[in-house]
């Protein structure tokens, strides 16, 4: 199965940046309400600005050049009313702005969490979690300017220019000419850089999810370094990646900076262009001296919009691939879905039926882990399955709860094919538990109660004391309530296992699945968990992959894995008494338990 490492940048398919643009703004027009509010606002806003250098104007060309004071005093004060309207208005607007933009923030991060949620494990054993992590936080987090910006600048600021450009034109087509001339240098110029900027920030955006990949892996595996002395190992390896990171954000900052000088240059020369052909062309008298400083300040208020649209679009350029990451986990189909029609699974009794099951991973489709294998339990019957590592028995049971999909073949539950019916209701109807049963931050109440969220706390203590896990809850300073960190730090690895053991028994499953639970157990904890399993497996069709010779002698029947396939099968006696495949491996690994 393909692992993309830790080291390894994640290949991405090429998306147009257009669409990218456009799906990322769809989730703006979700808030419709608020965008007609903003719209008003930046109206009124937008109105006042492209009216200040006309009053300018009729100041310096009538009001002045009259010594017109009460007329000057009467355009001053409605100057100053204007200048309050845009300015609670332009507050408003971003006050606005910010409460929407944090809103789909939100609205991304949660459906890129619940799709997630619905991935097979074979995309979650296809990547490190830190790489996941990476795009979850960081790369949504980067998409906040742009949702932001995209009204409170973007929109504004091409009005602006479409309304100066318009003003000066009707005002003065010769001038207006002259101060546009160098836009097309400045198109130019962009287009350049961003063409060398965008491949710099999709390297940084990987080089980013490495880094935290490593950090994640590094900070989950600290007992491993600090047990093997390896911190300096650790450290080289921290600083090595740290440097790529640092290096692909310094290459693709040196080309996002040459935005800013282009702007500024191509500024400069549309006023030199406007001044040239105003004074030396046409001459003073064409041109007012209130129309030269009307201009001057259009001018300005052309060419300011024209900064802020090019730093939007080295932020939409910086960003962008955060946004291809981000769309491209959300477009990443679930491999494991509900079918059309997929009905809900009655209350089971517990027969489980293989029908000729062949199975191989998506990245290896000419492996078969499994192979044609065929096998019928009754409801309540006690399966083990033992065999070397690697030879297909996690496979078995993995299937059985439709973690991945079959190959070939087809798995009944009372005669119902697991395809058929809804996840939900199937895994509803499952307990499963593993060597290493996560335990999740919260009290101990709370993580038992994990199984079945509706469950009492008379239930909780009844499904813990079934499992011989409440007398030790109860030595813990607060009993049930004691507070645990994540992975249940604090606790020996035999508590871990007993509590996993009561959340798994307060769920009351119909079909049970314990692979290696019991093998981190010490042999004292096992004796009082044993008892504990055997209510736990009464009445119900139970997998046991395990090791201990205890655990599969209950077994009403063993599976002896190899290679895919069911080399043998029958309990304990019959086994030995072939004197096969279970005989010898009992030979090697249980001898010295025996």
């Amino acid at each position: 199965m393909a692992v993309n490492s830790i080291r390894q940048d994640e290949e991405q398919g090429k998306v147009r940046k257009k669409d990218m643009v456009i799906r990322l703004f769809s989730y703006l027009l979700a808030s419709k309400k608020e965008l007609a509010a903003v719209g008003g606002i930046l109206a009124v806003t937008l109105s006042i600005n492209m009216v200040w250098p006309l009053l300018m104007e009729w100041a310096v060309n009538r009001c002045v050049a009259e010594k017109d004071i009460p007329g000057l005093l009467k355009l001053g004060a409605g100057a100053l009313i204007l200048l309050l309207v845009y300015a609670w208005g332009s507050r408003l607007r971003m006050l606005i702005m910010a409460r929407l933009s944090n809103q789909v923030l939100m609205t991304i991060r949660q459906e890129l969490y619940t799709h997630l949620q619905t991935m097979s494990l074979h995309f979650f054993d296809s990547r490190p979690t830190g790489k996941i992590l990476a795009r979850l936080i960081g790369d949504v987090n980067a998409l906040k300017e742009v949702v932001s910006d995209s009204v409170t600048k973007l929109i504004p600021d091409l009005l602006t220019v479409a309304g100066v450009a318009v003003i000066m034109a009707v005002k003065n087509v010769y001038l207006a000419m002259a101060a546009f001339v160098t836009l097309p240098v400045l198109a130019g110029g962009m287009f350049l850089i961003q063409s060398k900027a965008y491949p710099m920030w999709q390297l940084f955006r990987k080089k980013t999810s490495n880094l935290n990949a490593f950090i994640h892996e590094d900070f989950s595996g600290i007992r491993i370094i600090q047990s093997f002395a390896a911190e300096e190992e650790s450290r080289r390896d921290f600083y090595e990646m740290a440097d790529q990171h640092r290096d692909t954000f310094c290459q693709a900052v040196r080309y996002a900076d040459g935005f800013g000088p282009v702007v500024e240059i191509t500024w400069g020369l549309g006023a030199f262009f406007l001044y040239f052909i105003g004074i030396r062309i046409l001459g003073r008298d064409q041109v007012e001296i209130g129309t030269y400083l009307a201009f001057s300040t259009y001018l300005s208020m052309f060419w300011t919009p024209i900064r802020n649209l090019a730093n939007f679009y080295n932020k939409l350029t910086t960003n962008l691939s955060a946004a291809e990451r981000v769309f491209e986990i959300l477009d990443t189909p679930a491999e494991i879905t509900d079918r059309y029609g997929a009905k809900t699974l009655p209350e089971l009794r517990g027969k489980v039926e293989f029908r000729h099951v062949s199975f191989a991973y998506q990245d290896e489709p000419d492996r078969l882990v499994l192979e044609n294998v065929s096998f019928t339990v009754k409801p309540g019957e006690t399966i083990a399955l033992v065999g070397p590592t690697g030879a297909g028995k996690t496979t078995i049971v993995n299937l059985i709860g439709r973690f991945y999909e079959v190959t070939k073949g087809d798995i009944l539950l009372d005669d119902h094919s697991i395809g058929e019916v809804t996840i939900e209701s199937l895994r509803r109807q499952m307990g499963i538990m593993t060597q290493d049963n996560f335990l999740f931050t919260g009290t101990i109440r709370d993580n038992i109660r994990y199984g079945r969220l509706e469950a009492s706390d008379e239930e909780i203590v009844e499904a813990a004391k079934a499992v011989n896990a409440h007398e030790f809850i109860m030595k813990l300073e607060k009993g049930y309530d004691t507070w645990i960190s994540e992975r249940g730090s604090g606790l020996s690895i035999g508590q871990r296992q007993l509590l996993a053991f009561a959340r798994t028994m307060v769920s009351d499953p119909r079909i049970l699945i314990l692979d290696e639970a019991t093998s981190s157990i010490d042999t004292h904890t096992e004796r009082l968990v044993q008892e504990g399993i055997e209510h736990l497996l009464a009445g119900r069709t139970a997998f046991v992959v395990a090791h201990r010779l205890s655990t599969i002698r209950r077994a009403d029947r063993i599976f002896v894995i190899d290679k895919g396939t069911i080399l043998e099968e029958g309990n304990h006696q019959e086994l030995m008494r072939k004197k096969g495949a279970y005989y010898q491996l009992y030979q090697s690994q249980f001898r010295q338990e025996g």
